[in-house]
């Protein structure tokens, strides 16, 4: 009898492999945990029905509000006005029809988007997949942390390279949230974003927009230079994030909705009201950030490069009250954040690796990642500039977009797949398109930003990339199995 080491009992402890762990459930300690309403069930009304699947889309939405988007947003208020207000409209609507196909991806094929692309592609394929999507992770959860330590040294003084450190319990606090159950995290993530409308609501209020600049800038699409295209794509990219995707197709399988073709349709008609509701509220966020920051700032003529300066700008402006809910705002924000981010961690690395860690060490390695970026860049420039960096790793988070957009329009369109669910054509069509703007628009920030020369390299490396998994890689036996509709 083969003996085990003390070393591999050890980290079996933390790490489960292969036949190991169950890897068929995505979020196996929340998978369909909360009962809804299914049909037999007796007569509800609507409202009621909808409560029962709630939560997941204003799970998403936290991603949509989080500090990197507070930077896009500020950026481009100060510096062009209401003038891109547009851009917020047009990356909510795409936010809406992809989380859209998010959700109903995972309640028919039961797999979240990371365990639908590991079955799909090829091992070389799904390895680079979840590479790209760790770094949006990172760069997405250097936001939160950079957002985090500049509200609590608004708010209670402490200095930024400590409050970033502070940021790592957070994954202390999300763990007792979880072992309390997934609907309580829900309620939490609710109430906080909740308070970052109403927070928003009052300086709104206070600040006395020019109403009719602010429609205009919504419905007329305007790009008054360059660099309005840089801050653009980083509203696309805070907006549509990429991890939201695979958080959004795994928290919908919290709910033990019946899996015949009824229930499933209305679990997907319940899902997506609950989207657009959720996105709505995020709209509202996104824009009224953006508003504030065109009718204090830009219309004083005041380029906001830090939080911390439209936080002190505020209090002149529109009083003491004003500024306060911006940095309560702004610490719900990285908070919320930070629980959404975390948990989407956690999805892509069990999804694609079929390696399960313990959920307390996933989430610190995760918070670690960020921490240890956002301390060397703060200590570099002495906290200045963070608008900059907030923006920086949102344009980060639009490229690696179509890499989740692709796979998720591939496998939602695919009938083996989905069945009489699948995506008709003019969804799939609208969908491709979607993702091919994206990735011309960040070619052309490439070419602008970084030069021809490297945006040359790097479409060379792609295509030695693929031209080895199609000529020159075998699988080995029990490779990438292609699942259809669970049952």
């Amino acid at each position: 009898m083969a003996s085990t080491s003390p070393r591999s009992s050890l980290l079996s402890r933390f790490v489960s492999r292969g036949d190991q762990a169950d890897f068929t459930r995505s979020l196996p300690e929340a998978y369909r945990t909360l009962k809804v309403w299914q049909t037999g069930d007796g007569v509800r009304s609507p409202w009621r029905k909808w409560l029962g699947f709630a939560g997941p889309g204003f799970m998403v939405s936290v991603g949509y509000m989080d500090p990197g988007n507070w930077g896009t947003d500020l950026a481009g208020g100060s510096q062009f006005g209401y003038a891109l207000l547009w851009v917020i409209l047009a990356s909510n609507l795409m936010a809406i029809f992809l989380q859209r196909l998010c959700a109903r991806m995972g309640i028919v094929t039961g797999r979240d988007l990371a365990q639908s692309c590991r079955d799909y592609y090829s091992k070389p394929v799904a390895v680079a997949l979840w590479l790209l999507c760790e770094v949006a992770i990172i760069a997405c959860d250097l936001a939160e942390v950079v957002g985090s330590a500049v509200a609590l040294n608004l708010l209670v003084g402490i200095p930024l390279v400590w409050g970033v450190i502070v940021t790592g319990l957070d994954v202390l606090l999300l763990l007792l949230l979880i072992n309390l159950g997934f609907r309580k995290l829900e309620a939490v993530v609710i109430a906080l974003v909740t308070t970052i409308a109403l927070c928003f609501a009052y300086s709104i209020f206070l600040a006395r927009p020019d109403w009719t600049a602010v429609a205009l800038g919504t419905v007329i699409p305007s790009m008054p230079n360059t660099a309005a295209l840089l801050v653009s794509l980083g509203i696309l990219g805070a907006t549509v994030m990429p991890h939201n995707l695979y958080l959004h197709s795994s928290i919908v399988q919290t709910r033990a909705f019946g899996r015949n073709p009824a229930d499933m349709k209305a679990a997907i008609a319940y899902n997506t009201i609950d989207t657009v509701v959720a996105l709505g509220a995020a709209f509202f966020v996104n824009a009224a950030i953006l508003v504030l920051a065109a009718a204090v700032f830009w219309s004083g003529g005041i380029e906001v490069a830090e939080l911390q300066q439209a936080h002190e700008l505020l209090r002149p402006a529109l009083g003491g009250a004003a500024a306060t809910a911006f940095a309560v705002a702004l610490l719900c924000s990285g908070q919320s954040s930070t629980i959404t981010g975390t948990l989407a961690g956690q999805i892509v690395m069990e999804g694609f690796l079929k390696i399960r860690i313990q959920p307390w060490l996933r989430r610190l390695i995760t918070r670690l990642l960020a921490i240890i970026p956002a301390l060397a860049v703060i200590t570099a420039t002495g906290g200045k500039d963070t608008v900059e960096l907030l923006v920086i790793s949102q344009v980060v988070l639009s490229m690696q977009l179509p890499f989740a957009i692709y796979p998720l329009m591939m496998i939602t369109s695919s009938k083996k797949r989905m069945g009489a669910f699948a995506n008709p054509l003019p969804i799939t069509i609208l969908g491709y398109v979607i993702s091919t703007v994206i990735a011309v628009l960040n070619i052309y920030l490439l070419w602008n930003t970084i030069g021809p020369v490297w945006v040359g390299v790097a479409a060379l490396a792609m295509v030695a990339f693929a031209l080895y998994v199609k000529f020159i890689y075998v699988a080995a036996p029990g490779g990438p199995v292609v699942t259809g509709i669970s049952a």
